[in-house]
């Protein structure tokens, strides 16, 4: 597939989930999306009404991270503060799994809370996100939570939040988009910084990238498109 270097602005969810960013880094975030047509802003649930307002009239999401970082909320309260995000604007949502009791091979507990989530979001017709965080887990807990995901038919899985103790590998997202296939997307985060680790988690399998660096990563592109004199890369996947 070829893509044109809006096509891959596109694949950005341009991301800011620091505790202590200011109404004027939201603002800087929602201005640099809408100047580089990403995809989703990526904002701790409590943003999601600023930059609902900032992102209005344009077709930029707001994606709001539900039970971010640590996950440690029981299904109600995730369920909860969906509904919160949605009536404040959120159009996209990203939730953390139950680390604790996918840990004791509680997959009925994490299959429910799971279909919870998707059939809160899909209720309001907004995409649901499910964050494994790989850095935790062994790669039979990832088949398994990928293979869940597959029957509970949610949109996306992602790698990883980026407060982990490592962010997203091409190895990993190969192994989530083996299982899943064409049934769920893939959607890597953290630790994608460069041009070129944007490109390799494309190649492997990633529909979606979140970063906080996509400004450089699309600069650097548009860069090496313009140096080899074309209009758009192919990728293979």
């Amino acid at each position: 597939m070829k893509y044109t270097l809006d096509d891959f602005a596109r694949l950005i969810d341009h991301t800011n989930l620091h505790a202590d960013a200011t109404h004027e880094d939201m603002k800087k975030l929602c201005d640099e999306a809408k100047k580089y047509h990403f995809k989703m802003v990526a904002i701790n649930q409590v943003q999601s009404a600023f930059c609902a307002k900032q992102l209005k009239e344009t077709d930029i999401d707001t994606g709001a991270a539900i039970a971010f970082p640590l996950s440690q909320q029981s299904i109600a309260s995730k369920v909860f503060d969906t509904e919160d995000a949605i009536k404040n604007g959120a159009n996209e949502i990203d939730y953390v799994i139950n680390i604790t009791e996918l840990k004791a091979k509680n997959y009925a507990y994490v299959k429910k809370e799971m279909q919870a989530m998707v059939a809160t979001c899909h209720k309001h017709n907004i995409p649901c996100k499910v964050i494994f965080e790989n850095c935790y887990l062994t790669k039979e807990e990832i088949k398994k939570l990928a293979e869940i995901a597959k029957e509970v038919k949610t949109d996306f899985i992602k790698t990883s939040t980026g407060f982990g103790s490592s962010g997203a590998k091409v190895e990993d997202v190969k192994l989530m988009k083996a299982i899943v296939k064409n049934d769920v997307r893939v959607k890597a985060a953290g630790g994608i910084r460069d041009s070129d680790t944007f490109l390799a988690m494309v190649r492997a399998g990633a529909d979606r990238i979140g970063c906080s660096k996509g400004v450089q990563i699309i600069k650097a592109l548009k860069q090496r498109m313009t140096d080899d004199k074309v209009s758009s890369i192919e990728i293979k996947r």
